[in-house]
């Protein structure tokens, strides 16, 4: 018999709720976040622990464990899947084993980058892959998975935010039912976010992140650490301050959080996401402030001012000087106007003839993949995967992202840098290129996860031969087709429903 979904329900009736991030990290004992998770379950309020998974890139506890025994002990658990450490049969692996379990709800995230110097990631989807992949196994088989996705609205470069907020609409059209917000002490953010989502009349459920934020916690993130965490100068000085009084700044941090809280409640988010303590005494606390405060809620979101200075703000900012599409993007549109392959016409099928008589001489297909490389090597960074989404891209290569993303960005940028390494973040020159082409609303095209067994061969003879994974044109998830949970699954005949 399933359990009551209390998260799902709360969420769907649109009742304003608390989750609390339960952190199992490798630094606790597992006795104490089963403790921490029982007091949280007294809570009347608080319909949920999220127990992340390898949070800020470090090993912790077993998520899918610890929400099994938190459950057990009266919490209606969230599980952190990221996609770091699996590769599809893992994820689905997983899945499985929560399907067991009857823990439905999961939180799909790209995940941090490991930060342990012997961990190896794999990254073999993305978020937005990912919901995809668990939304197609919900529609298939019945399986009431309920799908949170993360998005962040704190960015304060142009290109950062408005690609956070068009790969939300990707996750919601891949199939999430709900989205949590990323850390951030700025209420015209919180604004922004809603709407845009209004703008657009997108009717998903937001969770506002409210960060119980000390003085440790502050310094950390004005470097951006764990990523895609920030806190202003201005706000790591007052936390300073704070701290250094009787209580080390605890009621200051207390009612900081309530005053987040009756913030959200008045721009008609449907919940709080709570991070930053465990207490519930604490918890009980914020609530309950909260709810003194909410009447007074824009007073609230008048001192919670801690974005960048000059930083961007969607409504507010003026627009940016219309750039001119680069030399490369222009040469290669128009050779595709002079050459069209991509629908049924006299060089297609020339092309997909030539092709299938390369694909024969194994030589001369290696020829041809070396051929290719040695082209697109130096002039996109190719790592031969086989699967060539440039034309999807604008012609920037997914594989010079450490992370491999094809859907849009990561949330962990810093200022548009990469979180990994220290370059611009690709999809900054995506959106560029596509803002000067008038393509931004293209971006929105869902791209499948590619298949790893073509690495290395030719992607122009695996495009021809209908091999590879690529969009369908509209949003049609193809990550997975009539994908069952069986024992021992092989997922390498699940490519985008095509069997290799």
């Amino acid at each position: 018999m399933t359990a009551t979904n209390r998260l799902a329900n709360a969420v769907g009736a649109r009742q304003f709720c608390y989750v609390v991030e339960l952190v199992a990290s490798a630094l606790k004992r597992e006795a104490q976040v089963l403790e921490i998770g029982a007091k949280l379950a007294m809570v009347p309020e608080i319909v949920g622990g999220s127990v992340t998974s390898y949070a800020g890139g470090r090993f912790g506890q077993d998520p899918v464990r610890i929400a099994t025994a938190v459950r057990a002990r009266g919490l209606t658990p969230n599980v952190h899947l990221t996609c770091v450490y699996d590769d599809r049969t893992g994820v689905l692996k997983t899945l499985k084993a929560l399907n067991a379990l009857q823990l439905f709800n999961v939180f799909a995230l790209t995940g941090d980058y490991p930060t342990h110097a012997q961990a190896k990631p794999v990254f073999d989807l993305d978020s937005v892959q990912l919901i995809a992949l668990i939304a197609k196994l919900r529609e298939e088989q019945g399986i009431p998975f309920h799908i949170s996705a993360a998005v962040s609205p704190f960015k304060y470069k142009r290109e950062d935010c408005l690609y956070q907020y068009l790969k939300l609409e990707k996750k919601v059209a891949a199939g999430a039912n709900l989205a949590i917000t990323q850390v951030g002490w700025d209420a015209r953010k919180f604004t922004e976010l809603k709407r845009y989502l209004g703008d657009r009349a997108i009717d998903v459920p937001v969770l506002g992140n409210v960060y119980v934020l000390g003085r440790r916690a502050a310094e950390k993130m004005a470097g951006g650490s764990p990523p895609g965490c920030w806190a202003s100068p201005e706000l790591v000085e007052k936390v300073r301050r704070e701290s250094e009084g009787p209580d080390g700044g605890l009621e200051a941090r207390l009612e900081r959080a309530a005053q987040t809280v009756a913030v959200l409640k008045g721009l008609g988010y449907a919940g709080a996401y709570i991070g930053g303590t465990h207490d519930a005494d604490q918890l009980v606390r914020i609530i309950a402030r909260a709810r003194e405060l909410e009447v007074d809620w824009q007073t609230c979101a008048a001192e919670l001012q801690f974005g960048q200075a000059g930083g961007f703000y969607l409504y507010d900012s003026p627009a940016p000087a219309r750039r001119r599409l680069p030399l490369v993007s222009r040469a290669l549109d128009s050779a595709g106007q002079l050459m069209p392959v991509t629908r049924d016409t006299w060089l297609r099928r020339r092309l997909q003839s030539l092709s299938a008589w390369v694909d024969r001489r194994p030589l001369l297909a290696k020829l041809t993949e070396r051929f290719e490389y040695a082209i697109k090597r130096p002039a996109f960074g190719c790592q031969a995967c086989g699967n060539c989404v440039l034309g999807h891209m604008e012609y920037v290569c997914p594989q010079t992202c450490p992370k491999q993303m094809r859907n849009g960005p990561c949330g962990g940028t810093f200022l548009t840098r990469c979180e990994v390494i220290d370059q611009e973040c690709i999809w900054v020159s995506v959106y560029q290129s596509a803002e000067a082409a008038q393509r931004v609303a293209e971006l929105k095209t869902y791209i499948p996860a590619p298949n790893r067994a073509l690495q290395g061969t030719s992607s122009w003879i695996n495009y021809f031969l209908g091999r590879d994974n690529r969009p369908a044109g509209d949003f049609v998830p193809t990550i997975v087709h009539s994908v069952r949970l069986q024992p021992d699954q092989k997922l390498s005949s699940v490519n985008g429903g095509k069997k290799q």
